[in-house]
Parts: C-alpha cells; sequence; structure tokens
C-alpha cells in the first residue's frame, strides 16, 4: 500500500524523526508537531488513511485532536492509532471510548508499528470497498426502483386508456383528476380531520390509482356508453354499473398479485365509490359521510370538476368560476364539507392543473370522429 498517507503527530521532534524515516520507506508520511497542524494536516486532499498520534502533548492533548477529527465530517472515519507511554488502563478506555483503534506503548518498536500499521490501513480499505459496493448497491436498488415506478404508472396509464378510448372523455381528463386529487389530498394533509392519514406518500398513492376511477366503463355496451343524448332510467341502471364493475377487476387483480399491492386498495375504493354523496343519495351502494372511503370523496370532487369544465360533444364548457360556485352550493350534498372547502381555497391551483392539460378543439373533434365511427 506504498500510496497510503499516514499522519504523524508528536510533540516531540525525535519521535517524528523516528517514526518518519520508519514509515517512509513503505508509505508516504505527512508530520505534525501539536494538535492545531494535526488538524490542517488531516483535513488536506487527499485525506490522511491512518494518524499515529501522542497523547500527551502541550496545548491540545491527543484527546481533544481525537475528539475534534471525529465531529468533522470529512476525518471521522480515519482510522487513529495513539502512541503513548501511559499504561493505565483508564487512559486506554478513554481513548478507546472516544474511538481510537489501537495503541501503541513507547518506546516504539519499529517491528509492532510497521505490524499495527498494516494490518489498520487493510481494515481500513476493507471498510472502504465495503462502503463503495454499498453505495453501488444502495444506487442499483433506487434505480431499480425507479424503473419499477415507471412501469407501474405507464401501465396504469394503458389500463386506464382503456376505458377512455371508448368514453367521450379525453385522454387528458386522466391527467388533469390526477392531479386534482394530488393538490386536494396535499391541501387537506394539515387538516385535523385528515392529517393522520394524508401524510405525502398516501396522497402520491391516491393520485397514482386516480387514473382508474372509470375502467369499469370498459364493460358497458357502447349504445349506451356513447348515446349522445340523454340515457332512458333503464340505460341509466346500466352504466350506474361500471362503478361496480370497475372495483371487481381491480379486485381480481389483488388476488392476482403476489404480494399485496397499496395503490390497488385505494384505486378499488374510488372505482368503486367515486359516485357516492355525502348525502348519501348517489350509487352504487348509496354510502353517506364518512362511510364513504375517503380515496371516493376526494375522487368525487375531481371528476365533478372536471366534467362541468371539459366540453363534450354534448355540451359546452362551464366557465370554471360558475362551476365552482355550482359546487360550492353541493357542500354537505354531494360533497365532503371539509373537502369542498379546501377545494375552494386551492380553486386558482385546480385552475393552472386544467390549463395545463387543457384539451384542444382538435382533441375534442378527433374524439367525437373516433366515437361517432364506432358507432
Amino acid at each position: 500500500m506504498p500510496d497510503s498517507i499516514i499522519l504523524i503527530v508528536d510533540d516531540n521532534p525525535e519521535n517524528l524523526t523516528v517514526l518518519g524515516e520508519l514509515l517512509r520507506s513503505h508509505y508516504q508520511v505527512r508530520a505534525a508537531n501539536s494538535g492545531p497542524s494535526a488538524l490542517r494536516l488531516a483535513a488536506l486532499v487527499p485525506r490522511p488513511q491512518l494518524v499515529l498520534l501522542d497523547v500527551m502533548m502541550p496545548g491540545m492533548d491527543g484527546y481533544e485532536v481525537l475528539r475534534l477529527l471525529r465531529a468533522d465530517e470529512s476525518t471521522r472515519d480515519i482510522p487513529v492509532i495513539f502512541t503513548t507511554s501511559l499504561d493505565a488502563t483508564e487512559d486506554e478506555e478513554l481513548g478507546f471510548t472516544l474511538g481510537a483503534v489501537d495503541y501503541i506503548t513507547k518506546p516504539l518498536r519499529p517491528a509492532i508499528v510497521l505490524a499495527r500499521v498494516r494490518t489498520h490501513l487493510e481494515l481500513k480499505q476493507a471498510r472502504d470497498r465495503l462502503q463503495e459496493q454499498n453505495t453501488d448497491l444502495e444506487a442499483e436498488v433506487v434505480r431499480r426502483m425507479g424503473e419499477n415506478l415507471l412501469i407501474q404508472d405507464v401501465s396504469i396509464l394503458a389500463l386506464a386508456h382503456l376505458a377512455e378510448i371508448r368514453d367521450p372523455e379525453t385522454g387528458n381528463h386522466l391527467l388533469r383528476t390526477q392531479e386534482y386529487v394530488r393538490c386536494l389530498g396535499h391541501a387537506l394533509s394539515s387538516h385535523p380531520r385528515f392529517a393522520d392519514v394524508l401524510d405525502s406518500h398516501t396522497v402520491e398513492l391516491l393520485a397514482k390509482s386516480a387514473p382508474l376511477h372509470d375502467i369499469g366503463k370498459v364493460g358497458i355496451p357502447d349504445h349506451i356508453l356513447l348515446k349522445p343524448g340523454k340515457l332512458s332510467p333503464e340505460e341509466w341502471v346500466v352504466m350506474q354499473t361500471h362503478a361496480r364493475m370497475g372495483a371487481e377487476a381491480i379486485e381480481h387483480a389483488e388476488r392476482d398479485a403476489a404480494r399485496p399491492v397499496e395503490f390497488l386498495a385505494f384505486a378499488k375504493q374510488i372505482a368503486h365509490h367515486h359516485h357516492e354523496r355525502w348525502d348519501g343519495n348517489g350509487y352504487p351502494d348509496g354510502l353517506a359521510g364518512d362511510a364513504i372511503p375517503l380515496a371516493a370523496r376526494l375522487m368525487a370532487l375531481a371528476d365533478v370538476f372536471d366534467a362541468l369544465i371539459s366540453r363534450r360533444v354534448y355540451k359546452e364548457p362551464f366557465p370554471p368560476e360558475q362551476a365552482r360556485d355550482m359546487m360550492a352550493r353541493e357542500r354537505g350534498r354531494h360533497f365532503d364539507p371539509d373537502m369542498l372547502d379546501a377545494f375552494l381555497r386551492v380553486f386558482d391551483d385546480f385552475c393552472a392543473i386544467a390549463e395545463r392539460y387543457v384539451d384542444s378543439q382538435d382533441s375534442v373533434d378527433a374524439k367525437h370522429r373516433q366515437l361517432t365511427a364506432s358507432r
């Protein structure tokens, strides 16, 4: 290990000379005759791989030097061997408590010094290699997790687009409602009713789940799903089944998974219950109040807002301000009151999201042509 740098520290010039001559034939050597000088030399780049530190020095003794080395992030991992004429057990205990890796007693014997130095340099190199391997492994784990999350996100959107292809809504509806859910979730994260459950991780899972809210529409017949006018009572009953069919499809995916997938639980709640109303007059189960899953209540608000402000082949969009006022009147009826209040607080953010993912007239016309051709 000829490239290894050894820092020797001793206030006695004769000891420095002896150690320097002994070690220079094997290693690069830096020498310091005081504590402050030792700290400066230890901080130089490249940093030493090992320090031989005298305990008894005037001013700043070896114990204080070691304390300061360990307190500095750039030098805390450099192994330190004390060189001392002290032989009291309590002195050794103090040194080891502070972080010294070994003691060499004076008078120094060359064979002992070289053996101890070589041993601790090898240990230091082994620790460094292990640290590098751990760092590389952690980076690989992060990379693979990122790939898995990307694949998961793409798969979710691909599934959601299966329903969207046959739906009068455009693809940007998925992006807008996903961002609305994320925005509203963060806005409610400090509310006393929701703070315990809406941490940042949960909010991201909810947003990840949101695009699957209408996945059940793949099971609705074209003559109902694509009907440009008002549905008959019989047709409306069939249309409502998309909520239950979506939840059942996700439940099948859950059962087939090798282990639980967090976001699927939220996706199932959203698909099943995002058409429930706070007052109990929604579908498919007529749930009311807090009996409606939190995820579904968030999705209900996001979905209604987007439906109101979006152009459809059968209607013009409402201005966002008019949509806001219409929804405000549904506080405590269609919507959870606290969620509606949060929506009003972040209304400008909702508008910014809508503008970011706005549907162009061309996209609406293309959707209309696609659906007309399919009929």
